[in-house]
């Protein structure tokens, strides 16, 4: 896999130097501080005001409950409040899919999409039947040469034994999709994220997701592409830049144009359409502004500040599997279970490492 292997080490020393250049202030300025925000000493239009905001924003999103305003600790040590939304992983404003091809003849059109070294690549048929070529790797092999049926892991229990770090070795060269009735019914997300943003003083990578979309669908850290192709596994997004897994349910691991002409809202005041909210409060804007450019002078995070926009950030590119970089501010805490209190200055695992979210507690992340 020396294509692949050649390409991981570079995206980790850019990774790496685009962090190393944000925190010695070659980049735009960070976003102005805000003070945290006193739950108690809220009255109550301030309070309503709040909330209808946080259930305006997410109108598309499939809520569990009604949104509430809680006390909260961020990832930085800051006391404030946010609003808590739960909502089920699974779009309200489309049906996910499809993700594996059947059979190396199938096209686009029942296939999904995969993204290597900046690039969105249509996955079907054909591009399956080439795997070997393309990763240099003779020991791809994920389709019956005699047939030319492909290896789905098309059970609840084949999803489960390759969707993991540790891919069941049964299920290498197997194309991996799990399906969204895998889920119990009951499964649900909540998202604890301030009311408004306090700026760090160190930009910090994202742990347990980098936001969540206005249709409530997470939007994820970069998926784990060594661990998918080391078991000669593929794990296709739909055309939206979405999958599912056994955890968090259906969620993206890139913003396309899918998703933003499906969820996005128009731009209104700002530069680009708004397509989610950063775990720290700050709104995550598509990858090109409304004139079709690329923004300008964005900081190590992909955001920036203007007098008339303030600060916000612009989603990666889809084909890089990183919808953000990192958080210029301090992030709030996002669980697979409601009724938690959110301490994300609680760090459990190591930064950057795969471990669960700030102040949760969740079973090791899978691939995707």
């Amino acid at each position: 896999m020396g294509k692949y292997r050649g390409q991981m080490i570079r995206n980790t020393l850019l990774l790496s130097i685009s962090l190393l250049l944000g925190s010695c202030g070659a980049n735009p300025p960070a976003p102005t501080d805000i003070a945290p925000v006193d739950l108690a000493a809220l009255s109550a239009a301030e309070r309503d005001s709040y909330l209808r905001e946080a259930t305006a924003f997410f109108e598309k999103a499939n809520i569990v409950g009604s949104p509430s305003l809680v006390e909260c600790t961020l990832s930085g040590g800051a006391k404030t409040t946010c609003f808590s939304i739960t909502v089920k992983p699974v779009p309200g404003d489309y049906t996910p899919g499809p993700w594996c091809p059947r059979n190396i003849s199938d096209g686009k059109e029942k296939s999904g999409i995969w993204l290597d070294e900046g690039k969105i690549y249509d996955a079907d048929g054909k591009f399956l039947q080439n795997l070997s070529d393309f990763y240099e790797d003779d020991e791809w092999q994920l389709f019956d040469p005699a047939t030319g049926r492909v290896n789905v892991t098309d059970s609840k229990e084949k999803c489960a034994a390759a969707a993991r770090p540790d891919v069941d070795e049964k299920y290498n060269n197997y194309c991996v999709e799990c399906q969204l009735d895998y889920m119990p019914a009951e499964s649900s997300v909540t998202y604890v994220i301030p009311v408004r943003p306090v700026a760090s003083s160190n930009r910090s990578r994202t742990h347990g997701g980098a936001g969540v979309a206005i249709n409530g669908i997470r939007l994820d850290e970069p998926a784990p592409l060594d661990a998918i192709l080391d078991a000669h596994t593929l794990a296709p997004f739909d055309d939206c830049g979405g999958h599912v897994n056994l955890h968090v349910g259906y969620h993206y691991h890139a913003v396309t144009d899918c998703l933003v002409d499906k969820s996005g809202r128009t731009s209104g005041k700002y530069d680009a359409p708004v397509i989610g909210l950063a775990m720290d409060g700050y709104k995550i804007l598509a990858h090109r502004l409304d004139n079709g450019e690329l923004p300008g002078q964005l900081d190590s995070c992909q955001g920036h500040s203007s007098a008339e926009y303030g600060y916000h950030y612009h989603a990666g590119a889809a084909g890089s599997n990183r919808i953000l970089a990192c958080l210029s501010g301090q992030q709030g805490c996002s669980f697979e279970s409601s009724g938690e209190t959110c301490d994300a200055s609680v760090r459990r695992g190591p930064p950057g490492g795969g471990g669960p979210p700030p102040g949760a507690t969740r079973p090791p992340p899978e691939p995707g």
